[in-house]
């Protein structure tokens, strides 16, 4: 059988392995399979290529065109899914393991397109939280804004998830506007080598947005200055090799890190034998110990449970991994496949004689099971009993990357917290429980020493994703032994290959930076009415003041009568006037908005297609009856969101006839283009 060479691409063009090349085998014959690696890549023309072509294109295009780069690459993706899918059964994985990894990691970048086009501006800046009014008088103000650093990504992935590991980090990365070089681990590199390749044949990247590494690095970090990004996940040990790299650690190279993981499950103390909680913690424990072959850096590695339930839950663990069909990933039936190669599987045996010495075998022999004469990687799923959790150590640091968990016994629930927190940082703990006190301790207890928190019971299962699913919309990374990272958490990820920059100065000039209107700065009049121009004919700060409108008696009374509003503040002198806040009957604050609508307003058909809400509404002053409103209203920021129509975003001010604030607000309209 001929060896199958995986290339790199490297500045523009595809190098074949070279003599040095390192054998791959495939995870279900043992044999070898493929071949990559090539010791002469050019590393440092790799990076150029990335800083002159790559970024400035894709610093050149908004947030929103990005996004729609990456919905038009998972859309590509998408379709040439079942080319991936026959690739990787010889990684061992099954099919239900593919739709983890090639479904899993297309879905994270629909998340990051969708969250591109709704939470980040159509623009080139991001801006990162409210404007500081820094003077008296509101003539000089600050703003912290974030652009995308000026060097690129390298990202070096594990081999268990070889599409997902690849695009939840691309996906951010891009959507920043920063340039990739992806180095796969190379024992599942050919995966990801047929993903890169029907991106970049796609010809919706830039050229220098992506390249691939198959194979080893050389020397490219020592290359590497602050404007770049080192993300990793792997172990810990190679973790801190890299980091403290000096080059690293004298350029202050962001360095984002996850890592080994020694995740904890806890039984809550309601969850007795019998409630669907218990049946739920043994079906999210078999999962987690036999998806992949136990090979995730989220899977479950500590099983913690009252002490009265743990021969119980020996019992019905045991069942259901009996039923556990191990074998050939592609054959019907089978629900867990091959490790990645022989060399992980004798890292797992070494591993499990480690964690022998503190805990006995209870399921589980990997000299007798059903594939145990095979030439592949595999091995059973195998489960260990702590008798003794708080005096072992092994058990809390020791990581079997494979289909291996240790079941442990508390006595009450602080004492099950300082066990799962015994792990010393996690990316994830769960918590099995119906007892919202038990949630609420188990937080307070164990939150600072894991990244997320998974807690399920029996009105969540349904729809919960399970323990072992780092999603998109949240962080995945871990405290200490976790690396003290952070991915993916939605805008949060791209955050990490971005600069965060405090600009100060006037109104006017954060309005021209940010692209969005700042209270203070410079109005104009446009040629007509705003609600008569159309989307793309709006400019920012582009303003119009009413024409002002009394307020009667008669008009609070009506609308109290009409809405059925009569709180006191409006239909009584007396109570009023005892009210701190009043001088006596004022109007609604709902009137205000609605008469303001009316001086606003144009009545004709025309570009404003919808009136979508209102953000930020606060009543700022009393109006008594009888005063004067009139209201200023400027466009504050565009957002386009199709070839038909844009989100206008206007800032609205309601003054009384002394031209104090009655009422403010942002007002949200759907322009025609």
């Amino acid at each position: 059988m001929s060896l199958q060479d995986v290339s790199s691409f490297a500045a523009g063009r595809w190098i074949a392995p070279d003599a040095n090349a390192r054998l791959i085998e495939n995870a279900v014959t043992g044999e070898a399979m493929a071949r990559a690696g090539n010791d002469t890549l050019d590393v440092a023309a790799m990076l150029e290529f990335a800083r002159t072509k790559g970024g400035p294109a894709l610093r050149a295009l908004s947030f929103h065109d990005r996004a729609r780069m990456l919905k038009a690459l998972a859309v590509e993706l998408g379709k040439h899914k079942q080319a991936l899918y026959d690739l990787s059964f010889a990684t061992g994985a099954t099919q239900s393991d593919h739709l983890i990894d090639i479904d899993g990691g297309i879905g994270t970048m629909f998340v990051f397109a969708s969250k591109g086009r709704r939470e980040m501006p159509d623009g080139h800046v991001y801006l990162d939280g409210e404007v500081e009014q820094l003077s008296r008088d509101g003539t000089f103000l600050g703003q912290h804004i974030c652009t995308p650093l000026q060097g690129v990504a390298v990202h070096i992935n594990a081999f268990n998830f070889p599409v997902w590991g690849m695009l939840e980090k691309l996906a951010p990365t891009l959507l920043a506007g920063v340039p990739a070089i992806v180095k796969p681990a190379t024992a599942t590199c050919y995966v990801t080598e047929l993903a890169v390749r029907i991106m970049l044949k796609s010809g919706i990247l830039p050229e220098g947005a992506l390249q691939l590494v198959s194979g080893g690095l050389g020397d490219m970090l020592d290359h590497l200055t602050c404007q770049d990004v080192v993300g990793f996940t792997g172990s810990a040990a190679t973790a801190l090799k890299l980091r403290s790299a000096l080059v690293i650690m004298q350029n202050s190279v962001r360095f984002v890190a996850e890592q080994d993981s020694l995740n904890a499950s806890i039984l809550g103390p309601d969850a007795v034998q019998g409630t669907p909680e218990f049946d739920l913690f043994v079906k999210e424990v078999t999962r987690e110990m036999t998806t992949k072959a136990g090979q995730k850096c989220t899977a479950i590695r500590r099983i913690i449970a009252p002490e009265g339930q743990v021969a119980a839950l020996i019992e019905a663990l045991s069942a259901r991994l009996a039923k556990t069909t191990v074998g050939d990933p592609k054959a019907e039936g089978t629900r867990m496949g091959a490790l990645v190669n022989n060399g992980q599987k004798r890292d797992v045996l070494e591993k499990i004689g480690t964690i022998g010495a503190e805990a006995t075998r209870v399921f589980g022999d990997p000299e007798d099971f059903a594939m145990a004469g095979s030439r592949g990687a595999f091995l059973p799923p195998m489960l260990f009993h702590c008798e003794s959790p708080d005096t072992a150590a092994r058990v809390h640091d020791t990581e079997a990357f494979g289909p291996v968990s240790t079941i442990m016994g508390y006595r009450d629930l602080d004492h099950g917290i300082a066990l799962a927190n015994k792990g010393q940082g996690s990316l994830v703990a769960s918590l099995i429980t119906h007892d919202g006190d038990v949630a609420r301790q188990v937080a307070l207890g164990a939150g600072a020493f894991h990244g997320r928190l998974y807690i399920n019971n029996r009105d969540s299962m349904k729809e919960s994703t399970g323990h072992g699913s780092p999603l998109p919309h949240m962080v995945h990374g871990g405290p200490g032994r976790a690396g003290g990272g952070e991915e993916l958490g939605g805008v949060r990820g791209v955050m990490h290959y971005m600069q965060r920059t405090a600009i100060q100065g006037s109104p006017d000039i954060l309005t021209a930076i940010g692209g969005v209107y700042v209270k203070g700065a410079t109005v104009h009049k446009g040629p007509a009415h705003p609600f008569r121009r159309r989307f793309d004919e709006l400019q920012i700060g582009e303003s119009i003041t009413t024409d002002p409108r009394q307020v009667t008696l008669a008009d609070i009374e009506h609308f109290a009568e009409f809405t059925g509003d009569t709180f006191y503040a409006h239909m009584d002198e007396e109570a009023a006037a005892r009210n701190p806040f009043f001088p006596g009957r004022v109007a609604h604050g709902y009137l205000l908005l609605s008469f303001a609508a009316g001086l606003f307003v144009d009545p004709d058909e025309g570009p404003v297609l919808a009136n979508t809400g209102l953000d930020n509404l606060r009543f700022l002053k009393p109006l008594v009856a009888g005063s004067s409103i009139r209201v200023h209203l400027t466009v504050r920021k565009k957002t386009r969101r199709n070839e038909e129509y844009g989100e206008v975003r206007w800032a609205v001010r309601v003054t009384d006839e002394e031209g104090e604030a009655v009422a403010e607000y942002e007002l949200l309209t759907m322009n025609a283009s």
